[in-house]
């Protein structure tokens, strides 16, 4: 059997669904609001992940997120926060950050440009590709970005 020529062009560098329309207005209405200090009292601050760093950005993180409730895990509230693990990968000028969560069982991938010390872009949900927010993210140092959507948090550690 012959696969079909579709011609569809993948942005990111894993090979997964692309996050549509990464800085439309929608991202950059979130972005104008989003406020992320990168200081020590930001719930990103204290130490959660051991991973070691090799690169300033690219490489295995640590993910978690909070602000919704995942359905698909029993008892889940948008308080709680769902770790799991990240890759950070750079491409064509951009920031792709795809992360697990639920024991690796569900994906998401964050498409992001530089902007300063911000990083602004887009999430989509893998699993679920109707779930689509804007995303905002401050690269603190080699071992933290704090992360935050219009719902709740999305950060990395390492």
């Amino acid at each position: 059997m012959q696969q079909a020529n579709t011609n569809i062009v993948i942005r990111n560098p894993f090979g997964t669904l692309d996050v549509p329309a990464p800085d439309d207005a929608e991202v950059m209405g979130y972005a104008a609001i989003a406020s992320l200090a990168g200081d020590t009292s930001d719930v990103n601050a204290a130490h959660w992940a051991s991973i070691p760093a090799a690169d300033p950005i690219e490489g295995i993180w640590a993910s978690r997120w909070n602000g919704g409730a995942d359905p698909t895990i029993a008892g889940d509230t948008p308080e709680t926060w769902k770790d799991g693990r990240a890759e950070v990968r750079v491409a064509g000028g951009r920031i792709y950050l795809r992360f697990d969560w639920d024991h690796g069982r569900r994906h998401g991938l964050i498409d992001a440009a530089r902007d300063g010390w911000r990083l602004v872009g887009k999430y989509i949900n893998l699993t679920n590709p109707a779930i689509i927010r804007p995303w905002v993210g401050c690269v603190v140092d080699a071992a933290r970005i704090d992360g935050c959507f219009p719902n709740g948090r999305l950060d990395f550690r390492r």
